[in-house]
């Protein structure tokens, strides 16, 4: 877990930990892990703590960091007064890290999302047909082969960031966003795939929709997704999509 492991400062209040460059879930479950060490025992003068892709970020104060006395009885570091907060920091994180059990991902939830390839539900899945030099059909067999891990939601409220896709369908951004993109859409970036929660410009290549809710603000849970969900999409013709529609209403 530590092996591509960096850390540096931003500023003089903050630290970033770097699992390496590579989004997967061994990235994933370092991130996670950290993060929620730091959050069930943290580290005194912490902040905020920012987990993303491949970081984790620590904001402190860097007062409360060198007045702690959380480093005194560590026989093998200088003293502390002559330390500045962003090393204390490096080595308080350095043995947390160093001392993390490696342990396999949470017990997940998997969530079936139903997506119509079909029509003006998918403006932009010629273009991924073409740009991998694939059929249509094949484009929409291999995207709903997958088994995409939600790293996190970002963006808009709800949008999933998930990992797992093909790099047989993997297609640059549109060069020119949209001003408008529905809620449901299914796009693909890169290497990722997501699903637009709300109404909002964007330029992911759109290949789909799901007649699913993704953002409620009125209910308890507003999200239909967490972070360590699964996900697994299956195509629907466009009279599904409007059956489905209709329940969600």
């Amino acid at each position: 877990m530590t092996s591509n492991m960096q850390f540096y400062p931003i500023g003089e209040r903050a630290i970033v930990v770097k699992f390496g460059s590579e989004l997967n879930e061994n990235t994933y479950e370092a991130v996670t892990s950290l993060s929620k060490s730091l959050k069930q025992k943290p580290i005194r003068g912490t902040i905020e703590i920012v987990p993303t892709f491949t970081t984790v970020t620590i904001y402190y104060d860097p007062i409360a960091v060198l007045n702690s006395n959380q480093l005194k009885t560590k026989g093998n570091l200088n003293n502390q007064l002559t330390r500045s907060p962003y090393k204390i920091m490096h080595s308080i994180l350095q043995e947390r890290i160093s001392n993390m059990e490696a342990r396999p991902l949470a017990e997940y939830r998997t969530i079936k999302i139903p997506v119509c390839y079909e029509g003006d539900f998918a403006p932009d899945l010629d273009y991924v047909a073409a740009h991998n030099k694939l059929k249509k059909e094949k484009v929409i067999q291999i995207h709903t082969e997958g088994d995409y891990l939600v790293y996190m939601l970002g963006f808009a409220p709800g949008f999933p960031y998930m990992g797992g896709m093909s790099s047989e369908i993997a297609t640059p951004r549109r060069k020119k966003p949209r001003s408008l993109v529905s809620s449901g859409s299914v796009g693909i970036a890169g290497e990722q795939t997501g699903i637009y929660s709300i109404d909002s410009p964007g330029g992911w290549q759109i290949i789909g929709r799901t007649p699913f809710k993704l953002f409620k603000p009125k209910e308890e849970q507003p999200t239909l997704f967490q972070a360590g969900d699964r996900i697994q999409f299956y195509p629907i013709s466009l009279e599904e999509y409007a059956e489905i529609e209709e329940k969600q209403k």
